[in-house]
């Protein structure tokens, strides 16, 4: 979960990586650092805080060179301290090096290397690992070894357990650099006369659009000029070329106080984007181009399963039931960090689906290549073009709404919504959902960009309610049948982003436990669409009201409630079920957003979190 930028060519390296650091921050922003090479030295400048620390400590002592690397941390190994940031230079001087991951046998590797006299400054396993690249560069030299550099990173990664995204540079070797991963992520940006790697295309877009994703076990030696990539085991591997097809605008600010802020407003035009090119002719179901499932495979489907993490398995949760209540098929749904550990029992003719925005999920990863190692298919929606998940999976469904930024997943998650609802209708129709019902749920999805425009349309009162009570310690979140995981969706956007204590239940549940903490300083934000069970939602409110909790109730535009019995009202509009989800978020979105933002909090970087968990 940190971020890395390497960068050989003919400018001053040290201004690149910082801009390409600004871009990185959200993956990881608990310290930061520049290495340059130059005129047989390394020299580092890092520091803890953010990139904007970093640059004034770069004014002070700027670096010159063409050939440089950055980092921004995300703490795993050891406090966040100046010593413990990144880039780290072996005890020797001659290796420097900068990691994203865990290596889980630092330990035995560092007992070993003291044993060789190798000293140690910080509490990283990072350093570790750039103890031993020296150590094995050392041995290279008694050996007259060619590429020490190169030989010695592929010696020492085989002795390595865990997860890595490394870039390599060395003091005898100006002008070249070493990247491997295994299970983080790395992309090399290919530029004329010079080349990047970096661990997200956001880093390098302004600079280049060719791109080559390396995959796991893969390891790249380039310079300004040229770049070769093998294998941990020294077969070459052929690269393939990607083309970017989001410009660097798209991964900018504009006029928005925050990057969550943007996106929240993106939602529109980022579900016409999901959904564009989607539907059949005729208007009655949805085709998905990339499945690689035909549709009799589909139809001998007994049964689905879906694997995610965080507000990912919050989608999951929505589309089964839209699965279940439109297709009539059975649906799991797993926390991918519990799947291969729990060992249940799997069935026949089950289709495996996981869900990652990233696409680079450590646990959602880890899930997929169980899944199929049990011989299961297993398909992906993912916005992460050319990520590790889209690679593995059997086929899948790209979510196509652009870079998200903010650490708050929003225009992902409610695209997640969408392409669920779809694969619901996909699946309904290859069974008993008649070709006028087709109709009428394409017609709703097709429809949902402009509910949420007016949804969106609510945020000055929103931010009004926000305010009187952004003071609060606790708030419940209550919701029923596809709007449950909405109400866990909204608890955890509040908790994440604003460290309000939140708690999403089924609103039934109330009595069962939960009603305990209300008190006049615990409101309840309760969805209450109009509906076969909108009396049953009333009267978990009264329950609340009776005990003098405040309510915050987001209702369908035709929903009368009891006269006081809501304190605040927020209107979304009437709507099909296949889409009321999505609608539904956008209010707890900005509710969480307006609360954030009055307490005073970096809503785009949260503490202690990070975009992409690449660690398990």
């Amino acid at each position: 979960m940190c971020g890395i930028i390497g960068y050989v060519g003919k400018q001053p390296a040290a201004s690149f990586i910082v801009e390409g650091l600004k871009r990185l921050e959200y993956r990881g922003y608990d310290s930061t650092g520049v290495a340059v090479v130059a005129e047989g030295r390394i020299s580092v400048v890092k520091k803890i805080g953010r990139v904007a620390q970093l640059e004034q400590e770069l004014a002070k002592r700027p670096l010159a060179g063409t050939f440089g690397m950055g980092h921004t941390r995300w703490a795993t190994h050891g406090g966040v301290t100046d010593a413990n940031a990144h880039p780290h230079v072996s005890s020797d001087g001659k290796i420097v090096l900068i990691h994203n991951g865990v290596i889980e046998n630092y330990a035995s590797m560092k007992t070993f290397l003291l044993g060789k006299g190798y000293t140690f400054q910080s509490e990283t396993d990072t350093e570790v690992l750039g103890n031993l690249i020296a150590y094995h560069y050392a041995k290279a030299a008694e050996s007259g070894e060619e590429n020490r550099c190169l030989a010695s990173v592929r010696k020492a990664l085989r002795h390595t357990e865990g997860t890595y995204g490394i870039v390599v540079m060395c003091v005898d070797f100006p002008g070249e650099m070493v990247a491997a991963r295994k299970g983080s992520p790395l992309i090399i940006g290919l530029g004329d006369g010079e080349n990047i790697v970096a661990s997200d295309v956001s880093a390098i877009v302004a600079r280049t659009q060719s791109v080559v994703y390396l995959k796991d076990g893969e390891i790249v030696h380039l310079s300004a000029q040229e770049f070769r990539i093998t294998t941990l085991g020294q077969s070459a591997v052929a690269p393939l070329v990607d083309r970017v097809t989001w410009s660097v605008a798209a991964a900018e600010m504009g006029a928005y106080a925050h990057f969550m802020e943007k996106e929240i407003f993106e939602q529109p035009t980022a579900l016409e984007n999901a959904m564009r090119g989607r539907f059949s002719e005729d208007g009655s179901t949805a085709n998905f181009g990339g499945l690689n499932v035909s549709a009799g495979e589909f139809r001998s489907m007994e049964s689905f399963a879906f694997c995610a993490c965080g507000t990912a398995l919050h989608a999951c949760r929505v589309a089964e039931h839209m699965i279940e209540r439109f297709a009539r098929l059975p649906v799991e749904c797993d926390y991918a960090s519990e799947f291969r550990y729990r060992n249940s029992p799997l069935f026949r003719n089950t289709l495996y689906f996981v869900m990652s925005q990233s696409g680079e999920t450590i646990d959602t990863l880890a899930a997929l290549r169980e899944a199929k190692r049990k011989g299961y298919k297993v398909l992906a929606v993912t916005n992460g073009v050319g990520s590790s998940i889209a690679r593995e999976a059997d086929g899948g469904i790209y979510q196509h709404v652009g870079p998200e930024i903010g650490v708050a997943s929003t225009k992902a998650f409610t695209s997640q919504l969408l392409i669920g609802s779809m694969l619901a209708l996909y699946l309904a129709r290859m069974r008993d959902m008649s070709f006028s019902d087709g109709v009428t749920f394409v017609k709703a999805l097709k429809g949902a960009p402009d509910l949420v425009r007016q949804a969106l349309g609510q945020a000055p009162l929103i931010k009004a309610i926000a305010r009187r009570y952004a003071h609060v310690r606790d708030m419940l979140f209550l919701g029923r049948l596809s709007l449950f995981p909405i109400a866990l969706e909204g608890a955890l956007k509040l908790k994440e982003i604003s460290y309000v204590h939140a708690e999403g239940y089924p609103a039934a549940e109330m009595k069962h436990g939960p009603i305990a903490l209300i008190t006049e300083e615990c409101p309840s934000v309760f969805f209450a669409p109009s509906g076969e069970i909108l009396n049953k939602i009333i009267s978990s409110m009264q329950e609340i009201k009776a005990r003098k909790g405040p309510i915050i109730a987001i209702v369908t535009a035709s929903v009368e409630l009891p006269a006081g019995l809501a304190d605040e009202i927020i209107v979304i509009p009437e709507c099909h079920e296949a889409v009321l989800p999505i609608v539904a978020s956008i209010p707890v979105q900005l509710l969480s957003y307006y609360i954030a933002v009055e307490r005073g909090c970096d809503v785009d970087k949260p503490r202690n979190l990070a975009k992409s968990v690449t660690v398990e």
